[in-house]
């Protein structure tokens, strides 16, 4: 309101801290594949401002600033960062981040006071001082942005702020010639996360001011969607908007550098307070820049593309390159700095056109191979189900005909030509995968030709209206899979669906107990999908009443067991009890982890301690459980359940046991749907032992009723992993649900937890459907293909909703598949009114 300009910056997703400052300050959003190494390793070198400055001091998190410090050319990037240790999410008081930075940075200056070496640095020109403040969004993670201790922390940064500002403009004795700059890598949600694409999480602040920012500008309206100039009274002050990429040439323009070399921001001239001429000729730099970039990836391509077979971007051809570039110059010669900044302009969004053709070049050509890949190896599988594990009539002669040297001679000359082509382009090894992996199935395919006239004339034997039927049902189950993806509510909708499966059976009738468990626990599981995915409140209670649930079922199971074994209570309960000791340690360590971070304690070490043991033995104790089916599976049931209460925060804890009764239901029916269908099972569930060796002579051939087994096992898989949260964003999960196994930020250790979570209830899936098998008799490779062809249409579908954009929902969910609210505080030393251009 008196001596800047501000705007919001429009941040691109993933809001993840590393992208937000590459984008920030090296001015290109960044390829997510630099989330395999945790956001801390460059996967690529880059240039940066911070390189292209004379010189840059940087106060903050060793997670940000060692990746700007690490590629420079030469030794000019100093930076001053505490212990990583210290981003602790249950520390006492996180608000020392922002103060350490405040006290490191004033003492940086008193001690240059008396350094003759650093006192001549510091008054150089093109110098950055680059502040980063992480303690904001490390409260907001740890306690919400609600919180009273973030807005407490809000009071500190802003009076750290004015006092830093104070401090430069008497170092520098009020010469007028230092530009600040404050923004933000990205926002965060009311809940306390971000990564996804919520305008809470997208939107951040800009406001710069100082040498070479234009001064307020008053105005009687503004358009804008959103209500913020209402809400912070400043519908009288000019509002900015810009996009985040755009700060870091911003940043350049004001202390006379380069722009970074792969920038793709735009100059934002509206900040500029500077004279038309300057400004057009930044803009004509900018445009340059950002076209050799375009030049460098239509060359690159051009020289691995056959000639008659490269397509060139035809809306930015070389001649209309020159002629804008001519115009441009014409122009500033003649003092028309509009029309020269406005064609510069131009030539900048086709320029960024172009980049993103030559960039997604081949997606047609590798997009056509996975197609074929995907048909053949479907189709393959199809066939094998077909050939050994169904009662397909056979056709003509029984004999194995070998297939002839004419298939066999034509795929391996298709081969050749394949990779000839791939190797007179240059083409990276992986193409050679993607090109040449469906030669070999599509061989494998013609080869069971006999199997293929089979299937024909089974199929124009059957009554059309039967196989429209079955054709109808197969894609409604489909399309629902595929919908459950985007749509929770779908899951609900199906388990709703699988409840009435008794009556229209006629089970209901001959097993009403079984019947009456599975529609009831059908509609319980059914409730989950309808949940908050994200936005939910942490409930410690529901986490406490999930393991008094769990150990009451200990209680029953130990009883029935106790009555029915003579041998249970010497040979098997000391192992239930050990694990229902587990069970209350759990409860323990979460209702007292809750209270401690409640009371700003920390994580107690012994309750660390004994996370980690729980976790440790999970994957141990149901080794030693009996191999009875029913015994395997509730030992397995417990020791998960101990490790997921650890990593629960509310109602999602008590998900696996809902989902482990409609299990339990889901064999009792299986087995009894066989009897019903004239197969004998000569064991009851109870009796029957998971074993190594199978005995192959009970194996039954594949009917209609197996594929709704495998159609089951494919919907509660998808059920198990998005029951209560998306795996396909980062934001839909707490990292809050990790405290009771450490507080210290640590992306993979924090990341793989929150893996064995979401992997949890896939697991209790998987070894329901193992008993499944064994409980009617069917062959796994057999099972294990119908699952493999129904999960190959699904990703054949999801192949062509595949995103390489947007958030992590976004990219993750059409795939098939920390806050920082850093706020960023960058002081430039710039030496207007005669800035040397770049």
């Amino acid at each position: 309101m008196h001596e800047g300009s501000w705007g919001i910056s429009h941040t691109r997703v993933p809001t993840e801290s590393r992208p937000g400052h590459v984008a920030l300050i090296a001015g290109f959003y960044e390829d997510v594949s630099a989330v395999a190494k945790g956001w801390k390793e460059n996967p690529v070198e880059f240039d940066s401002l911070l390189n292209e400055s004379k010189y840059t001091w940087g106060w903050g998190s060793p997670d940000i600033l060692s990746m700007f410090a690490k590629d420079v050319s030469g030794d000019h990037v100093f930076i001053h960062t505490y212990d990583a240790d210290d981003e602790d999410f249950g520390a006492h008081d996180v608000t020392k981040l922002d103060t350490w930075v405040f006290d490191n940075v004033k003492e940086f200056f008193r001690a240059a006071r008396n350094n003759q070496s650093l006192f001549s640095k510091l008054n150089e020109e093109k110098i950055v001082f680059f502040l980063h403040l992480l303690g904001i969004d490390t409260n907001g993670h740890a306690h919400r942005p609600s919180s009273r201790e973030y807005k407490d922390n809000i009071k500190i940064v802003d009076a750290g702020i004015k006092e830093i500002v104070s401090m430069f403009k008497h170092f520098y004795g009020n010469d007028g010639k230092t530009a600040f700059v404050f923004t933000a890598d990205h926002g965060m949600t009311d809940w306390g996360v971000h990564g996804a694409g919520h305008p809470s999480e997208t939107l951040t602040p800009f406001v710069t001011w100082g040498a070479g920012i234009k001064y307020p500008q008053n105005v009687s309206t503004q358009q804008f969607e959103d209500a913020f100039l209402k809400e912070w009274k400043l519908e009288n002050w000019k509002r900015q908007d810009i996009n985040q990429a755009d700060i870091a040439p911003l940043m350049a323009s004001l202390i006379g550098v380069p722009f970074p070399l792969n920038s793709v921001g735009i100059l934002p001239l509206d900040y500029l307070n500077n004279t038309d001429l300057f400004k057009a000729e930044s803009i004509f730099t900018n445009a340059i820049q950002i076209l050799e970039q375009f030049k460098v990836k239509m060359t690159q391509k051009k020289e691995v593309t056959l000639s008659f077979l490269f397509t060139p971007f035809k809306l930015l051809s070389e001649s209309k390159q020159h002629n804008i570039l001519r115009k441009a110059r014409s122009y500033i010669k003649q003092r028309k700095y509009d029309e020269a900044i406005s064609l510069c302009k131009e030539l900048i969004h086709l320029a960024l056109k172009g980049l993103s053709y030559y960039h997604t070049y081949d997606r047609f050509f590798l997009g056509i191979t996975v197609v074929l890949g995907f048909v053949g190896w479907t189709s393959y599988a199809s066939l094998l189900i077909l050939k050994f594990h169904s009662n397909l009539p056979r056709g003509g002669s029984k004999e194995v005909k070998k297939p002839s040297r004419l298939l066999q001679y034509s795929f391996v000359a298709i081969g050749v030509l394949v990779a000839f082509f791939l190797l007179i382009q240059a083409y990276p090894w992986t193409y050679y995968i993607y090109c040449l992996l469906p030669v070999p199935i599509w061989y494998a395919v013609l080869r069971e030709f006999q199997v293929i006239q089979d299937l024909v004339a089974s199929l124009l034997s059957c009554p059309p209206s039967h196989f429209v039927g079955y054709l109808l049902v197969s894609t409604l189950g489909i399309e629902v899979l595929v919908l459950s993806f985007f749509y929770r509510y779908m899951l609900t909708a199906g388990l709703i669906a699988f409840a009435g499966w008794p009556f229209i059976t006629q089970l209901w009738t001959r097993a009403k107990r079984t019947s009456l468990n599975w529609i009831f626990f059908s509609l319980l599981l059914a409730v989950f999908p309808l949940m908050p995915v994200v936005g939910r409140k942490p409930d410690i209670s529901l986490v406490m009443t999930a393991g008094l649930l769990v150990l009451l079922l200990s209680l029953f199971v130990v009883a029935s067991l106790t009555k029915r074994k003579d041998s249970f209570v010497n040979e098997e309960l000391p192992l239930h009890l050990l694990q229902m000791l587990s069970m209350v340690l759990s409860m323990y360590v979460v209702y007292s982890t809750d209270n401690s971070l409640l009371k700003k304690q920390g994580l107690p070490l012994i309750n660390q301690i004994i996370s980690w043991i729980i976790l440790a033995s999970s994957f141990v104790l149901p080794l030693l459980s009996p191999p009875i089916l029913f015994e395997r599976l509730f030992s397995i049931l417990l020791s998960l359940m101990s490790t997921y209460i650890l990593l629960s925060r509310g109602y999602e804890a008590l998900f696996p046991l809902v989902l482990s009764c409609l299990m339990f239901a889901w064999i009792h029916m299986e087995q009894e749907t066989l009897q019903q269908s004239g197969v004998s099972c000569k064991q009851k569930v109870n009796s029957i032992q998971f074993i190594y060796n199978t005995d192959l002579t009970q194996l039954r051939q594949l009917c209609l009723d197996d594929i709704r087994r495998a159609f089951f096992l494919v919907f509660f898989l998808v059920t198990a992993f998005f029951g209560t949260g998306n795996i396909a964003s980062v934001n839909s999960f707490d990292v809050t649900s990790v405290y009771c196994f450490l507080t210290v930020f640590s992306p993979f250790i924090m990341g793989a937890l929150m893996m064995w979570k979401i992997l949890i209830p896939f697991v209790l899936v998987m070894c329901a459907f193992e008993a499944v098998q064994l409980t009617t008799q069917l062959s796994s490779k057999g099972l294990f293909l119908m699952v493999l062809v129904i999960s190959d249409i699904m990703a054949l579908h999801f192949f062509f909703l595949v995103r390489d954009y947007g958030s992590w929902l976004d990219i993750g969910t059409r795939s098939f598949q920390k806050l920082f609210r850093g706020l960023d505080f960058c002081t430039t030393k710039s030496f207007y009114p005669n800035p040397r251009k770049s």
